[in-house]
Order: C-alpha cells, then sequence, then structure tokens
C-alpha cells in the first residue's frame, strides 16, 4: 500500500488546494482494523514516540481505499486542536467518503480525555451532515483506543 500525505496551501485565488507532501510504500494491503492502523501510524509516523500531540486524519474511499494521510494539527504536551473545518476541508479537497482520526498522548495513557469524547462526537456529527463517515478514532499512547472497538462510534 502506498501512503501518500499531503499538505493544503493557498493558490493564487487564495483557495485551498492540495499539494502531495511524501509517499511511503507500506508493506501491508489494507487498513482493516484499528490494531492495523496503530501499528501503520508508528512504523510510518512514528506516533508513540513524539513529544507533543499530532492529529492526522486518514482520508478512504467508499471501499476504505486510503486517499491520504494528513496532518490537521500539532500541539502541545497535552492538547491538540480538533476542528471539523480543518479536517473536512482536506477530505472534501480529496473525495473522501470516510475518514479515520488518529492522535497521540505523549503521555503513554490512550484513555480519552473529556475533550477527545467530546470531539469525537461532534466531527461524527459534522461528518453525518456532508455525507462523511467518521469511521473511528483511534488514540495512540503505549497501546491504543479505539471509539470503534469501544462500541462509542
Amino acid at each position: 500500500m502506498r501512503i501518500t500525505t499531503y499538505k493544503t496551501k493557498l493558490n493564487e485565488d487564495k483557495h485551498n488546494i492540495l499539494v502531495k507532501e511524501k509517499s511511503t510504500n507500506y508493506q501491508i494491503s489494507g487498513l482493516t482494523s484499528p490494531e492495523s492502523i496503530f501499528n501503520m501510524m508508528n512504523n510510518v509516523f512514528d506516533m508513540q514516540n513524539l513529544a507533543e500531540e499530532y492529529l492526522y486524519m486518514i482520508a478512504c474511499d467508499s471501499k476504505q481505499k486510503v486517499l491520504g494521510v494528513f496532518e490537521i494539527s500539532h500541539g502541545t504536551v497535552n492538547a491538540s486542536l480538533i476542528s471539523p473545518r480543518e479536517i473536512f476541508i482536506r477530505a472534501l479537497l480529496c473525495g473522501a467518503v470516510n475518514i479515520i482520526l488518529t492522535h497521540n498522548h505523549p503521555s503513554g495513557n490512550s484513555y480519552p480525555s473529556a475533550e477527545d469524547n467530546r470531539a469525537t462526537k461532534r466531527i461524527k456529527e459534522c461528518g453525518e451532515l456532508m455525507g462523511i463517515s467518521l469511521l473511528d478514532h483511534i488514540i495512540i499512547g503505549d497501546d491504543f483506543y479505539s471509539f470503534k472497538q469501544e462500541g462509542i462510534m
């Protein structure tokens, strides 16, 4: 599988456009479980070892094929911004039908905070309005927490 990361920039008309940052070959056919996503994010982005919180979005088509991976925000040691606007601009630009969010907890504790729960609910609701499903939100620490696996999604 090819993992391509993108960023957004403004073009000459001040409109958001996608810009390919890099591509990496990853030796797995697809992201079929929270554990496979946890492994990919650690192997490609080293999320377990990051000193600050990072939020990534994995954009997928209707068959769960990965269209791209986006760094949404880079926060502090214990906080990162989760903005529906920033997430869905990128999802719409790449034609995503489904998205998966993942962020790290530098403390190693992967259990969600109250803010993690609120933000996940808000992103899920916004996605439903737009026809873009939030398939899962995975928090990476020493292990991982999957909102879907825990029955919250």
